[in-house]
């Protein structure tokens, strides 16, 4: 079944809170101490000024590296000289070497290991594709097999916290930085942010989850006030990051730039103190996003614990405060205690990650191609593909697809074996960051080498009159579509850039036998739907991007994604209709150097993100959550189920085509009175005419609603409405069952 990583049955049901390693399940160190006593040896040795200097980090690379000029609009903070000891990463801590504790490399991002440092040579890293890539899969052991190769390769560059774990919702679907989170389901994105980060520290690498919370869009991120109910936000994006982090035990939580509710996050009593640290009882540090402290006191206060790079440097009062008594000493204990004990936990005091290491290039290559394979979503196919054998010439079709696949853009960016190619002119290294950049994988080379008896011409499609006449000429064409995305720009709007849109509706009107295939990192417009014979979603499909989108034309590999976030057919279908604060002239990478004035965004949607959104509205998206098609055909049948105190599903899926496919059979509940929910999932590969029987346990969590009145979490008694389907919007076998009623205290 082509290279697809999980072919055997994979039923997600209940999901518990499950250590990332053997030993952080009984917090033993491998020098026979518990990891609070370990912690506490360290910190209880320090003086008063060593424990305040671990909670502030400081840039660990320079741009002055570059030898370049510098634009105005770079921060102060990425201007000074790389600090002694550092190795250009993101962050540096400087060690406590008279306690032995080690310095602190903190590295982007979720993609693969990127980094300040990547923009000098030889620092190129496996480049995984978009997380939003990853949720499509629907596998939590890709996920952490994903962790784990990022955790490897930055153990073996010297990093030792990664700075990854992205699990925003998408309640934007414009937003720039989508490609990096894991799409618009509380439960699908916490369970794979959770594995994800379980992988990184399987390596002996810290990990972060961020950004906490309510960070879905780019456009005023510094300063918009994110307004919901407790109710709704505890239930959605809280959710999110409550799955992910009881499930992955990250060592420590980013908060985000935004306001929620009035108060800044990185200063939010409620979210630090309240939630994070008292109800869920998180032992972690909390460090803020680059830039994101506003005070000293108040966001010590609130439960911030280290603050990242940025000009205003709030932290450099804290000595003071400490011998004013503004700020007890044991506070600072417990910050710096946080951070030795995260430490600790995953084992990187024992295993001391140290630049040199080795890296399996191919290996990890093939991996990351494999990811992307499995991540590829199907959304339409007239029998077009596989691409038949019979198509003696092919037209390849799209901008840069002669050299490369498009790779998200800031601080996420990776720069992948064997380097990219910038979208500038007279491009310089820092122009990685600034503008679009392609991995050097070309598709088209990819596909003529799975099709080396088929004439294959390319045409870049700036000439739309030009890309007719070669489609016409062609028996078949592939057009590669691209809508870069970076972190601190969103989007006006869903179509494609580059006139592309146009040019598709030309060349599909010259030659209906056209395969778009779509590199995106959000859902796009599709004018041209009706004209086209197939679509696939390739995302930004990293190291090997061509090879994998070769392999799935041409059917060597089958597609088996899912979609993690709805394709709207419009913006009329949003609680939005446009970006709020969006601004043309204030869209610039990674989001620097601009001013917005403060404004709100009032969620109305609540807890109804997404495909939750759609039914509550009565709206028909252009593709909903979920949906995916596959080279085969799956039949749906001898349902059963069991309520009470639990709700478990039994479904036989059945492969009634004449392929080899994966299907992902999605459990969806409706509590009484809301709308329904992902509650579960199996994932079963099947051969042609083969039947098998899945077993979904409705998650316990996504039962239960939030009582603001009485602070709890229950379940009434009820009758609870449930499907079984192919997407979110379609139920191929339906029921309800009475369950009792339940509570939860999730104080734990």
């Amino acid at each position: 079944m082509g290279r697809a990583m999980s072919t055997a049955i994979l039923a997600v049901a209940t999901i518990i809170a499950m250590p990332a390693t053997a030993k952080q399940a009984d917090g033993m160190t491998e020098q026979g101490k518990t990891a609070e006593e370990r912690a506490a040896s360290i910190v209880d040795a320090m003086t008063l000024d060593e424990q305040i200097s671990l909670t502030k980090s400081m840039s660990g690379g320079s741009l002055l590296d570059l030898g370049i000029p510098l634009p105005s609009f770079i921060p102060e903070a990425m201007r000074q000289p790389k600090p002694d000891g550092a190795l250009g990463t993101a962050g540096f801590v400087p060690a406590v070497d008279r306690v032995g504790f080690p310095a602190l490399h903190l590295g982007d991002a979720s993609l693969g290991v990127a980094d300040i440092g990547y923009l000098r040579p030889g620092q190129e890293s496996t480049a995984l594709p978009a997380t939003l890539s990853l949720a499509a899969t629907f596998d939590p052991a890709m996920a952490r097999e994903a962790g784990r190769l990022i955790g490897a390769e930055a153990f073996a560059k010297g990093i030792n916290v990664m700075l990854a774990g992205g699990v925003n919702l998408a309640r934007e679907l414009r937003n720039g930085r989508n490609f990096e989170y894991l799409g618009e389901d509380p439960l699908l994105a916490g369970v794979l942010v959770g594995e994800q980060i379980a992988g990184i520290q399987d390596r002996h690498v810290a990990s972060t989850i961020k950004h906490f919370t309510l960070n879905p869009q780019e456009s005023g991120r510094f300063v918009y006030d994110a307004r919901i109910g407790e109710a709704a936000l505890r239930e959605s994006d809280l959710l999110a990051f409550e799955i992910g982090i009881k499930r992955g035990k990250p060592a420590s939580i980013m908060c985000a730039y935004n306001k929620v509710n009035g108060a800044y996050a990185c200063e939010n009593e409620f979210l630090m103190r309240d939630v994070l640290k008292g109800d869920w009882q998180y032992s972690g540090w909390v460090m803020s996003d680059w830039g994101a402290v506003h005070s000293l006191k108040p966001s010590i206060d609130a439960g911030l614990d280290q603050q990242s790079p940025q000009d205003e440097d709030y932290f450099a009062g804290l000595p003071a405060a400490v011998k004013a008594g503004e700020i007890a000493p044991a506070r600072v204990r417990d910050m710096a205690l946080r951070i030795v004990r995260s430490m600790a936990l995953v084992g990187a005091l024992d295993h001391r990650a140290a630049p040199g290491g080795v890296i399996d290039r191919e290996a990890n290559s093939a991996k990351a191609q494999a990811m992307a394979e499995a991540g590829m979503v199907l959304l339409k196919n007239n029998g077009i593909l596989p691409l038949a054998s019979s198509a003696k010439s092919i037209a390849v079709i799209g901008r840069h697809a002669d050299k490369g696949v498009p790779i998200g853009g800031g601080s996420s960016q990776v720069i992948p074996w064997g380097g990219v190619y910038r979208d500038a002119p007279g491009a310089n290294p820092l122009s990685a960051l600034l503008a679009p950049s392609y991995g050097l994988s070309s598709p088209l080379k990819a596909l003529q080498a799975e099709l080396p008896g088929t004439a294959i011409s390319f045409d870049d499609g700036s000439d739309v009159a030009r890309a007719a006449e070669a489609a016409k000429k062609a028996d078949l064409v592939v057009i590669y579509a691209v809508k870069p995305e970076m972190e601190g720009i969103d989007h006006a709007d869903f179509s494609l850039p580059y006139g592309q849109d146009a040019m598709i509706d030309a060349v599909a009107s010259a030659n209906r036998k056209t395969v778009v295939v779509l590199q995106t990192g959000n859902p796009v417009a599709m004018p041209w739907l009706g004209k086209v014979g197939a679509v696939l979603e390739a995302w930004f499909s990293g190291q090997r991007g061509g090879e994998a989108m070769a392999a799935i034309l041409n059917g060597k590999s089958a597609p088996q994604g899912r979609l993690p976030i709805s394709f709207p057919a419009g913006a009329e279908q949003l609680t939005q209709k446009a970006v709020v604060g969006y601004d043309p002239a204030k869209q610039r990478p990674l989001g620097i150097g601009v001013k917005y004035d403060p404004f709100p965004i009032d969620y109305v949607e609540g807890s109804d993100i997404g495909y939750r959104w759609f039914e509550r509205t009565e709206a028909k998206p252009l593709f909903p959550f979920g949906y995916g098609l596959t080279y085969t055909r799956f039949d749906y049948g001898g349902l059963e189920f069991r309520g009470g105190k639990a709700l478990s599903v039994k479904a036989r899926i059945t492969n009634s085509g004449d392929r080899e496919g994966i299907e992902v059979a999605q459990l969806y509940v409706a509590p009484p009175g809301r709308t329904h929910r992902l509650a579960g999932w199996a994932k079963v590969s099947l051969k042609p005419g083969e039947s098998r029987e899945v077993t979904i346990e409705a998650d316990p969590w996504l039962l239960l609603s939030y009582d603001e009145a009485g602070k709890n979490w229950g379940r009434p008694r009820g009758e609870y409405r449930f499907f079984v389907g192919k997407s979110a919007g379609e139920p191929m076998l339906t029921g309800s069952a009475v369950l009792t009623a339940a509570t939860e205290d999730r104080k734990r």
